[in-house]
């Protein structure tokens, strides 16, 4: 999803979604698409009529999006993935990282505390009352496509993750983002993240853990700062 070709003038831009559920970043990718070519995977493909292209683990949707990095773009790209999905780029971009120019990190999942389902649920809930309702028709195709065992399979992958050990590994520029009303992923967990990183930013943006479907410019032109600067 995005356009057509990926070699057009200006520097790629990849994105990842989170729980296998594109519909959301949708508007995003049609910004960035208005200032160069951009993408948007749909990984692991539940819509897909042939089946998932891969497990819904965040680690095999990572070394799913590191086999396309590697043989796709003909550029290195600004790959962005937002919530588990931003787990899942984080792990691509170590495995090709001459594919990768910047990492965005679009409200990354789990900090330490909400890797037991318990503090999870709670979050969730302080998070949920600041989305905006069209929020749930953009997703709820594709979870109920996944189904519930495959919605949970990838959100215990992802607590099972720690990405503050892996985004020390990143060489490129790394930018995390997060909504002010995300308890998903709070501003200690964005600022702990970009000090891990080597060259690394972190930005607090209106909304809550899925700001980019409400406010699908500002995420754009913040992915699109990154792009320019590279």
């Amino acid at each position: 999803m995005g356009t057509p070709r990926l070699d057009e003038p200006g520097v790629p831009v990849v994105v990842v979604p989170g729980l296998g559920a594109p519909g959301y970043l949708l508007r995003t990718v049609e910004c960035c698409a208005r200032s160069g070519p951009a993408r948007l995977l749909d990984v692991p493909g539940f819509g897909d009529p042939s089946g998932p292209v891969c497990s819904e683990e965040v680690g095999a949707i990572a070394d799913t999006v590191a086999r396309w990095l590697a043989a796709v773009p003909r550029a290195a790209v600004v790959l962005a993935g937002h919530s588990t999905g931003a787990q899942a780029a984080l792990h691509a971009t170590v495995q090709v990282p001459e594919r990768v120019r910047a990492l965005v990190l679009l409200g990354p999942t789990f900090p330490p505390r909400l890797r037991r389902m318990q503090p999870l649920f709670g979050a969730f809930a302080r998070t949920a009352v600041h989305e905006v309702p069209s929020v749930v028709p953009a997703v709820l195709p594709s979870y109920l496509k996944a189904g519930p065992r495959r919605l949970l399979t990838c959100i215990r992958s992802g607590q099972a993750d720690a990405p503050e050990d892996v985004v020390s590994a990143v060489t490129c520029p790394v930018t995390v983002v997060a909504g002010e009303h995300d308890a998903l992923c709070p501003p200690e967990w964005v600022e702990h993240l970009a000090r891990r990183a080597r060259r690394g930013r972190g930005v607090l943006v209106p909304g809550a853990h899925a700001f980019p479907h409400p406010h699908p410019a500002v995420t754009a032109a913040l992915v699109g700062q990154v792009s320019e600067s590279q």
